[in-house]
């Protein structure tokens, strides 16, 4: 199972949110590239991205960061956030960037995130970000009322790489990991599911990694780095052994 240590950037600070509310930002950092080199340090070889600014202005806002992290980064960094047009798509290809996460995109357009996943074979992921179990978009400012299953099972013959599946309640409040809800949506589809929101230490990163061969392919961790409470070279070890 892969381990995703994140880079949430807000004003080309590095910073994390609590419940996706921009108005409660913790800064963490003011040099993104360097923050990616201390996660490849750990022994990371994935990175995810955020532009959260792009995503309530549904374009890129933190360009300068994340190309500064593309450079400083040796592995494969995935990026999200108001990316909503294949010229947009097209440009953080070409800049280096290993993986397109599509949220707002996926519900609102959802022919042009297949066309996308299409083009770009492996390249494209689809953030499925549930509050009671709808999904929200816009930077989690909107809730619809989709039923977060019934918006994967939308992509499962799309060629989509993967889904990423948040729970907006637990994202950045250290109240542990969604895992049952994260396990029931990898045994309704056929996409690998990447787990996200509330990770707050090494028994979220265990467990999950026991739902591998169900389709959890990765979970994604922030603020538990951040605030030492998850030693990010362990939690990759133990993703690896289990």
């Amino acid at each position: 199972m892969i381990v995703f240590p994140a880079i949430d950037l807000k004003g080309g600070q590095v910073v994390r949110l609590a419940e996706g509310d921009m108005d409660r930002a913790t800064v963490y950092g003011d040099n993104p590239a360097a923050q990616a080199k201390i996660f490849a340090e750990a022994g990371a070889m994935h990175l995810h991205v955020v532009d959260l600014d792009g995503s309530f202005a549904g374009e890129a806002r933190n360009r300068e960061a994340v190309e500064a992290i593309v450079d400083a980064f040796e592995g494969y960094v995935q990026l999200g956030g108001g990316i909503r047009t294949p010229e947009v798509v097209e440009a953080w290809f070409d800049a280096g960037v290993a993986r397109i996460v599509m949220g707002t995109a996926a519900l609102k357009d959802p022919q042009f995130v297949k066309d996308m996943a299409r083009e770009y074979e492996g390249g494209i992921v689809v953030a499925v970000d549930a509050k009671d179990g709808m999904v929200a978009t816009a930077g989690w400012a909107d809730v619809s009322d989709v039923p977060v299953v019934d918006m994967a099972r939308r992509f499962e013959d799309a060629g989509v790489a993967s889904l990423l599946f948040t729970d907006i309640g637990r994202d950045g409040m250290l109240k542990g990991c969604n895992i049952e809800a994260t396990v029931d949506l990898a045994r309704s589809v056929d996409i690998p599911v990447i787990a996200s929101g509330g990770v707050k230490g090494l028994d979220d990163i265990h467990i999950l990694s026991l739902h591998a061969n169900e389709g959890i392919e990765g979970v994604i961790t922030g603020r538990a780095i951040y605030d030492g409470r998850l030693d990010l070279a362990t939690a990759l070890k133990m993703a690896a052994r289990d």
